[in-house]
Formats: C-alpha cells, sequence, structure tokens
C-alpha cells in the first residue's frame, strides 16, 4: 500500500509541485492544505503517515503547526520544506519534532530521499 501524505504550503504552485513528484513516485497524496491551523484539521482527519509542511504560511506558520501535530501525535512524521537562507527556523523546527527538511525550489531527489528515510 502507497505511503499517504498530506502537503502543507501557502503556495497552490508548491502544492503541486510536491504532488506531482510524489505522485510520480508511487506515493499517495490524500490531502492538502495552506496554512497551519488546516493542516492540524487535516491531520486528524486524514491520519497520514507522514506530512510535508512549510515553515513560513499566513495564519499559522508551520513551526506553530508542528507543535500542535505532535501535541496530538508524538509519532507524527513531519518533513518541513523552507526556503533558502532559514537556518534559524530549520532548527527551530528539528527541535520541535520535525523529522527532515527539504529546501525551496525543490529537487525531486532530495524530497524522495528525505521521504524514504523518514519512513523508515
Amino acid at each position: 500500500m502507497a505511503n499517504r501524505i498530506l502537503i502543507v504550503d501557502d503556495a497552490a504552485f508548491m502544492r503541486m509541485m510536491i504532488r506531482d513528484i510524489l505522485t510520480k513516485n508511487g506515493y499517495e497524496v490524500v490531502g492538502e492544505a495552506q496554512d497551519g491551523s488546516q493542516a492540524i484539521e487535516k491531520y486528524k482527519e486524514l491520519n497520514p503517515d507522514l506530512i510535508t509542511m512549510d515553515i513560513t504560511m499566513p495564519e499559522m506558520d508551520g513551526i506553530t503547526a508542528l507543535k500542535e501535530i505532535r501535541k496530538l501525535d508524538t509519532n507524527a512524521k513531519v518533513i518541513m520544506c523552507s526556503a533558502m537562507g532559514q537556518q534559524a527556523m530549520v532548527i527551530d523546527a528539528i527541535q520541535a519534532g520535525a523529522k527532515d527538511f527539504i529546501v525551496k525550489p525543490f529537487q525531486a531527489d532530495r524530497v524522495i530521499e528525505a521521504i524514504k528515510k523518514t519512513l523508515g
């Protein structure tokens, strides 16, 4: 059975890029969210195997959403997505429980490597 993944990013274009990479590599995208609060609701509803989460989003940022999701499920697997130059935020995200991070613009092989490593 394909691993079920939730994509969280405020940019529709970025969600489409990740969806494309994932589906081409045999993963099932079970949902998408455009901010942290939507991500929490979708996580409760869909119970995905993994989440790709943008760090900077309106309403609720990715690190806050990550912390909330980890309160709901300490085993939640989250990979953070960041733009270049967000190293401090990436460190915060890892400390908050993120399993890995990928940098925009996405490179398909790096995205798949991070997902395979996280899902074990």
